[in-house]
């Protein structure tokens, strides 16, 4: 049956498409438009209570009943573990990837996002924030670099951990880091870029991309007040 992906073309909608691509599953894309506010309208906060995407929709979840699931970690790992498919089966190798998903979920995505935040779409440059976001992205790509001297992928094996992980990197140039300086994320990241499924899922919703800067209603909606409204 073909799950539904409510999501936008953003690093974190990418990890889903990505993953479903890999995995071969059929699935629709609802857009969840958040420059235009779609992730605060009530149909939507039903499936994902934070008003965040992505959120995925499967009408043949557990015991065959309707499962929605929202938080891109839990649905990489549900949708692992519905099809016995990128997460290591051994202990050792499961909890490796667990624990770089978690990585990424509390470490990675948001530093770099802030990273994204001050560096680009803050509307005052504020030289303390920069410093401070650019500095501890660094010091995660350092970690990455060191953990891929060590091993191919994150868990050893290609797997959930760096399907979340990497569409966070492809912007590294606009967060002040050069992969020259990383040359073990450099191999990585060539790798997987490389892989047919993902280049599949960076199409998610690529009509919809907006070239050049954000203008002032998507600034509202991300970034403004009206997400701060109680709902």
């Amino acid at each position: 049956m073909t799950v539904e992906l409510h999501a936008w073309p953003t690093p974190n909608g990418y990890k889903i498409s990505i993953m479903l691509e890999e995995l071969g599953l059929p699935y629709r894309v609802v857009a969840v438009d958040i420059g235009a506010g779609d992730q605060f309208k009530p149909e939507f906060l039903k499936l994902s209570p934070n008003n965040r995407m992505p959120a995925l929709v499967d009408p043949d979840g557990p015991d065959g009943k309707p499962v929605t699931l929202f938080e891109s970690g839990a649905i990489m790992i549900y949708l692992a573990e519905k099809t016995g498919r990128l997460l290591p089966a051994d202990a050792h190798g499961r909890y490796a990837a667990i624990q770089w998903l978690m990585w990424q979920m509390g470490g990675l995505g948001p530093m770099l996002g802030q990273n994204h935040h001050f560096r680009i779409y803050a509307p005052e440059k504020i030289g303390y924030a920069i410093d401070r976001y650019t500095n501890e992205a660094k010091r995660l790509y350092g970690v990455l670099d060191r953990r891929l001297a060590e091993a191919e992928y994150l868990a050893g094996e290609y797997s959930i951990a760096d399907i979340a992980s990497f569409p966070w990197t492809r912007s590294h140039e606009r967060q002040g880091i050069d992969l020259a300086d990383y040359p073990n994320v450099r191999r990585w990241f060539d790798a997987i870029n490389a892989r047919p499924a993902v280049q599949k899922g960076l199409e998610l919703l690529k009509d919809y991309v907006r070239p050049g800067p954000i203008d002032d209603k998507a600034r509202e909606m991300m970034f403004g007040q009206t997400q701060y409204q109680r709902r």
